[in-house]
Parts: C-alpha cells; structure tokens; sequence
C-alpha cells in the first residue's frame, strides 16, 4: 500500500513526474506520515485487524523512494522534467508478517506461526505522461523478490498498473491493480498444511503449487489541506482496496475452511510533504 506524491506520482511513484517550475517537488523532496489500515489477520484470512500505516517516500541526490506494501523500492534512474515516457530500476525490500504474530483464529494458530521473510530483489518500471488530460499519467512496475531471512525462501513477483489523475488543484486520485505470483517454495510455505500441522490444527494435508495467489485493486484519494498539491505541507489521504484469493491459495484450508477468498481494504492518515 503506497501514499502518493500528492501532485506528482502514482501510488507506487513510479509514474513519470510533472512538476512545475517552482513546486515542492523540485529538487530533492521527502514525503512523511502516518496511518492506520483495517485489513485481514493474514492473507485469506475473514479476521480484520487494525494496523499502522507509516508513509515514507521522495527523491534525495537523483534517487527516488518509492513506497511499497511494508517496504520501499529505490529508482537509479533520472526523469527528464519535459519527457512523456520514463523509466525506472533499482532495488526493492519487503517485510511479509502474514500469520507471524498473534493469530485470531485458533484453528490457523495451532497450525503454528510463520517466521517474518524479509523479500529483496530488483524492481523495474515505465511511466507515460499525458495519457487523458495534460497532468495525469499510466505507469507500470514489477518487482521480484527472494526471501533472503530464512522463512519461505522462495521468490514471489508484483506485477502493478497505476493510473493516476488529479481532479482539481488540491485532490487527486490513483486506481492500481495488481497481482501476485508465488513459486512453489512461497506458496507453499503459506497456503500447504504439511501433515505436522494437519495433526496440530485438524485441517486437512494440503499441498500448494506455484502460481498466482491474489489479485487486488486499490484506490488512492489525497486531499491537500490548503488545497494546493505543489506547495507542499500537509495533506490527508485515504484508501480502499479488495483482493480475491485466487488459484491454490484460494482453496487452501487456510483460506477455503478457514478464511475468506474476498479480501478488504480500507486505511487512512495525513502526510506532510517538504
């Protein structure tokens, strides 16, 4: 879940810049704040939580800082100011937690906790500037990660299309849809019941292949509070999102006997940007 560049980016930030002579976003700029979300106990999972939401993002020395869903991706690559069409690389780090905590369903808890993987792997992107009016833009990324912490060791791949477009001087809005892939080692990790667990928890052996898992769409509305998005300061921002289970992980006792295939978003904070 990312907070965009309330005049400048997508969600992701990897849609190509526009600012003007003279905004905020000239230069070097940071983007802080925090947040709370309301989202499942993990994924598949019909048990919600309420979580923070911490919004870092911005552009220092010619590197931009892109947030991510509880990590950042880091783009090497300069934007031309005027150019339609940029282009984006660099590293990406993620922290998965799903079922590594306190686990509300006690069927899902007995099948024990989950060790935190910590995903890093390379992240690539393109932007086009223009697309329905003058300010807005569509972007496309992709990230792959491997797990280099121990837990599901395996590799997973984001795959994400943003458009976004500002609806007056002070308010804009993004849309993002995105998937996620798992090869066997991930999905298996967090959607197989190995017999040790069935014998715990009393769901039945499952074994998960590789493939995609989840599908998700996410809108993204950021309300400047002087109602001028280039200038900077504080600004709200508000977020609603489904994801639908999809594939081996949707019928994974997990989530088939346990969970719920339709996953719910919604989340919200302010934000200051300098």
């Amino acid at each position: 879940m990312a907070t965009p560049a309330l005049a400048q980016d997508g969600p992701d930030d990897d849609a190509p810049a526009r600012s003007a002579e003279g905004t905020v976003f000239d230069g070097d700029w940071v983007q802080i704040g925090v947040g709370a979300g309301f989202a499942p106990d993990y994924d598949g999972s019909d048990d919600y939580e309420v979580f923070p939401l911490p919004i870092i993002q911005g552009s220092l020395g010619g590197i931009d800082i892109n947030p991510r869903a509880a990590g950042f991706a880091l783009d090497f690559i300069p934007d031309g100011a005027d150019s339609k069409v940029n282009f984006g690389f660099g590293p990406a780090v993620r922290l998965r937690t799903s079922r590594t905590g306190d686990i509300e369903d006690p069927v899902v808890a007995a099948a024990g906790e989950l060790d935190t993987a910590v995903e890093v792997g390379p992240s690539a992107s393109i932007g086009v500037s223009g697309v329905l009016n003058p300010y807005d833009s569509l972007s496309a990324n992709v990230d792959v990660r491997w797990d280099v912490a121990g837990a599901h060791e395996g590799m997973v791949i984001n795959p994400t299309v943003t458009y976004f477009t500002p609806v007056s001087r002070g308010a804009a809005v993004s849309l993002s849809l995105s998937a996620e892939h798992g090869d066997e080692a991930f999905n298996e990790y967090y959607y197989s019941v190995a017999p040790a667990q069935a014998t715990a928890s009393g769901l039945p052996v499952y074994d998960a292949g590789s493939g995609f898992n989840k599908l998700s769409a996410n809108l993204l509305v950021g309300y400047d509070l002087d109602g001028d998005l280039t200038n900077g300061g504080l600004a709200l921002f508000a977020i609603g999102g489904y994801s639908r289970m999809i594939g081996d992980a949707k019928d994974s006792p997990f989530v088939a006997l346990r969970g719920d295939a339709d996953q719910f978003l919604i989340g919200g904070g302010i934000g200051y940007t300098f």
